[in-house]
C-alpha cells in the first residue's frame, strides 16, 4: 500500500554554517554539487555515521547532519558526539540528493520521529538515492518503501525487513533502483561506493511506485 506522509520542512540552507556547504576537498570533486543528509540521532554506531560524512566530502559533495533538533549534540554508542548541523524541521527532499540512515540503535529513535519518517518517504517518493546500513533498515519498514524490493540489513532485523515486504538478501551490499542497502560496518567500503555511483548517475534510473 502506498503511503500518504508528506515532509513539511523548507528547501533551505540558509542555517547551515558556510564551513559546512563548503566542506569538499578541492581537486576530487567528482560529487560537487550533491547534498547528503546523513541522519543522526542517540545510540548511533561510529563508523556507520562519521564515515559517509567525511568520505563523500572528500569527492566534494556537501554532507549535512540532519537531526531532531539543530545544535544538538547525539551521543553515539560509546558516547562519541555528533552536533546536528540543522534540524529535519528545517529541510525539505528537494534540497537533497540522498539520505544515509546510519545503525545502532540510532533507527530505534529516528523511526520515532514523524518527520524523519516521513523525509525519508518522500525522498524516495522523490527517486533521490536513499541508502540505509545495518539497523537503519528499521527506518525503511517505518517509511513503507521496502515492499517488493530486494534489500540487506544486519542480521538481527531480517524477519522486520521481510514482514515489511522486502526480498531479503545476505550481501554486503544490496542496490534496487534508488534504494542502496548494507549489513555492517565492514561493509562500508562498498556501500559508499555505490552511493557515489548512484548519485553520478542520478536521474538515469526510474523509480516505480506501488499502489
Amino acid at each position: 500500500m502506498k503511503r500518504t506522509l508528506r515532509y513539511k520542512g523548507h528547501a533551505s540552507f540558509d542555517n547551515i554554517p558556510a564551513k559546512i556547504l563548503k566542506s569538499g576537498k578541492e581537486g576530487a570533486m567528482e560529487l560537487r554539487g550533491k547534498k547528503i543528509a546523513v541522519l543522526v540521532a542517540d545510540q548511533y554506531q561510529e563508523l556507520e555515521v562519521w564515515y559517509p560524512l567525511l568520505r563523500f566530502r572528500e569527492d566534494g559533495a556537501t554532507t549535512i547532519a540532519v537531526g531532531a533538533e539543530k545544535g544538538k549534540t547525539y551521543l553515539s554508542k560509546k558516547g562519541y558526539p555528533v552536533v546536528a548541523d540543522i534540524s529535519v524541521g528545517e529541510v525539505s527532499p528537494a534540497a537533497f540528493d540522498a539520505v544515509i540512515i546510519p545503525g545502532g540503535w540510532a533507527p530505534d529513535f529516528l523511526r520515532q520521529d514523524d518527520r524523519m519518517v516521513a523525509f525519508v518517504h518522500d525522498m524516495h517518493e522523490a527517486g533521490k538515492v536513499v541508502a540505509a546500513i545495518c539497523h537503519g533498515g528499521w527506518l525503511l519498514c517505518s517509511a513503507g518503501i521496502v515492499e517488493g524490493r530486494k534489500a540487506t540489513c544486519f542480521t538481527a532485523i531480517k524477519d522486520d525487513m521481510i514482514h515489511a515486504g522486502a526480498k531479503y538478501v545476505d550481501e554486503e551490499v544490496t542496490v534496487d533502483g534508488n534504494l542502496i542497502t548494507s549489513r555492517k560496518p565492514t561493509d562500508l567500503p562498498a556501500f559508499c561506493q555505490q552511493i557515489a555511483t548512484a548519485l553520478r548517475r542520478q536521474g538515469s534510473y526510474a523509480v516505480t511506485v506501488r499502489a
